[in-house]
Parts: structure tokens; sequence; C-alpha cells
């Protein structure tokens, strides 16, 4: 049975900022080109690596709210004092043309896209310890350490959501995480749906 002649499976992966999830999702879209990832519209600046249209679709908070009051978004939320929201318009473009899609956002937008599309399939990025999380974003380079602070608080709150998901990655090894990763994809493609 040809996969692409049925609608795609829309996955909503979370997890706090330096889990991995942004490396996992990239590895996956490269090796499965039947997925692709959702790109979110932000008001946030773009950091020195970031294309607009690739990482995100960048905006004015004039024109994220006047999109939002428009109801493109299928879920938007506000992190950080940032505007992030996806596309509705885009995510069943590619859901209807048979692949799968998978959004990286926040565990707030993720309880808002579960309420309105309960066959999403949550997938959790565990980081290996709270610590080990401060030191990667440390490494990134890319936060004050007044920022990092804040993100940590904000991973703990993160991980109390845990529950609401489908399913948890471990990452402190990379190729061990996205071998599950992968895995679950490839379950959830062969999964029985009920009639």
């Amino acid at each position: 049975m040809n996969n692409t002649s049925h609608s795609g499976i829309l996955f909503v992966v979370s997890a706090p900022a330096g889990a991995g999830k942004t490396t996992l999702v990239n590895m996956l879209t490269q090796e499965l080109t039947h997925i692709v990832r959702s790109v979110s519209s932000t008001t946030r600046a773009p950091r020195h690596n970031e294309q607009d249209g690739v990482d995100y679709h960048f905006l004015t908070q004039q024109a994220f709210t006047q999109q939002q009051e428009e109801g493109a978004f299928l879920e938007s939320a506000t992190v950080f004092g940032n505007s992030y929201g996806t596309s509705q318009e885009s995510v069943d473009h590619h859901l209807n043309e048979g692949r799968h899609v998978i959004l990286v956002i926040d565990t707030e937008g993720a309880l808002t896209v579960k309420k309105k599309r309960p066959d999403a399939v949550l997938i959790f990025i565990l980081p290996p310890s709270l610590e080990e999380l401060k030191r990667r974003l440390l490494l990134r380079g890319t936060d004050s350490l007044e920022s990092i602070t804040k993100r940590v608080a904000a991973a703990q709150r993160e991980l109390e959501m845990i529950s609401h998901y489908d399913y948890h990655v471990p990452n402190g090894d990379l190729s061990a995480a996205y071998n599950i990763l992968k895995s679950i994809v490839i379950a959830e493609e062969n999964r029985i749906k009920p009639l």
C-alpha cells in the first residue's frame, strides 16, 4: 500500500531549549523525505545562522497579530516575550498531499494542537538532566546567562507536562535518540486505524 495516497500524519515535537529537538527533526526530515517540518512564524529576531522562510517566517508584531486575528494559525503562543504560530493552511496542504508534518513547538502549543487535532502524535524530547541542558545552552552561545537561567526554569515546568504526550525520547546519546524518534514515525505509519 502506498502511503502517499492517504492523508499524512501530524507529529508534534516539544522539548526544552537545548534538548536537541531541532537537530533530531532535521536528521529525520533529511532521511525520510516524505516528512516535512512546519516552518513557524515568529516575532523574534533571527539568530545569526537563521534564514527567513527556512528556520522561521520572521514577522513584525503587527503582521503576526493580523494573521492571528484572521485565524491563520493552528496554534500560537507567546514564549519569552516573542510570539510564535503555526500556519493551519500550510499544515493542511502537506497532510492532504500525503506527507507527514512535524511541528516543533512548545508544550502550550502542543496541547492546543491536540485539542484541535486529537489524532496528532505528541513526542517529547528529554534532556539527560537539567544540568546538562544548562551546559548545552551555554555551549550554544546564543543566550545571555539570565536568559539561560529562565530557560532552565521553563524546562522544569515543561518536563511536568510530559504525561500529556504519547511518546518520550531521552536524548543523552544523539544516535540512540534519533533511532527512537524514527521508530516512532515508522510505528505510527503502520498503526491500524479504527474504521
